[in-house]
């Protein structure tokens, strides 16, 4: 292969990659043709890219990036990156693992930290951006609740209380009457 080809080979992963630090490396080479293509279509769908690379122009691509995929790059190497973020995609390609066994997780990069297999299997097990910001705005609220309870508890008693007394006072005069 020649080096301008080379050249255009490494300027097409970073096109394509562009901005992206997070992002998973797989071995999908025992995949059948019809397995690999739901496999990507479905991926595609949900905004995750698929790109097979050959692992020496892949690192000459991330030589000047945040990327960390050295420790991964070996044998047959299919980078995979995009959806929502770094765990969404992570669960998303460990549950495809789980259905499809010749797919090989090898690594990741993630925030420009390496991760090895058994770290994208724990990474997929960690809650997502939603359901992260979720726990934290339930949190922030909880002492707000916690306080308007305690102001409107006083009251509601001394309203019943009221309510009470009143009810017994007009029971007391229809009797009367």
């Amino acid at each position: 292969m020649s080096k301008v080809v080379k050249e255009m080979m490494i300027r097409e992963i970073k096109d394509r990659l562009g901005e992206c630090e997070d992002m998973l490396v797989v071995d999908a080479s025992r995949l059948d043709a019809i397995t690999d293509n739901e496999f990507r279509t479905s991926l595609h769908g949900q905004g995750i890219q698929v790109l097979q690379v050959k692992n020496a122009l892949a690192r000459k691509a991330f030589e000047e990036s945040n990327v960390t995929l050295d420790h991964c790059l070996e044998g047959p190497s299919a980078i995979i990156w995009g959806g929502e973020d770094a765990v969404a995609l992570s669960k998303e390609i460990a549950k495809w693992a789980k259905q499809l066994e010749p797919l090989e997780i090898k690594g990741a990069s993630v925030d420009g930290q390496a991760l090895d297999a058994a770290a994208v299997n724990a990474l997929s097990k960690s809650p997502g951006r939603l359901e992260l910001l979720s726990i934290i705005s339930g949190q922030l609220l909880s002492p707000a609740a916690a306080l308007s309870g305690a102001l409107i508890g006083p009251g509601s008693y001394l309203q019943g209380q009221l309510k009470e007394m009143a009810d017994k006072e007009d029971g007391g005069d229809s009797e009367a009457a």
